[in-house]
């Protein structure tokens, strides 16, 4: 266990940090699947909101930077199909 005031400090702040991570990343997985589900409509809709949730993950490192740009490409080649 920890033995500083700052160590515990550490520990409550990580898991904070961890489960707003989770969520946010949890929420935008939740979208995409919607947005694959979706027809063309509402899919073009959906679409700007989603490449914006997956951005504020890579800049916020809860994913990296190459995966949401896959994450993208893909998405928009769906849309794109439809």
């Amino acid at each position: 266990m920890a033995n500083h005031k700052s160590a515990l400090k550490r520990i409550r702040s990580n898991d904070v940090k961890r489960l707003r991570n989770r969520y946010q990343h949890k929420t935008t997985r939740n979208a995409i699947k919607k947005l694959k589900a979706a027809d063309k409509k509402e899919a073009e809709t959906l679409f700007p909101s989603v490449v914006s949730m997956i951005d504020k993950l890579a800049k916020n490192n809860i994913i990296h930077a190459n995966k949401a740009a896959n994450l993208k490409s893909k998405l928009a080649k769906h849309v794109a199909a439809l």
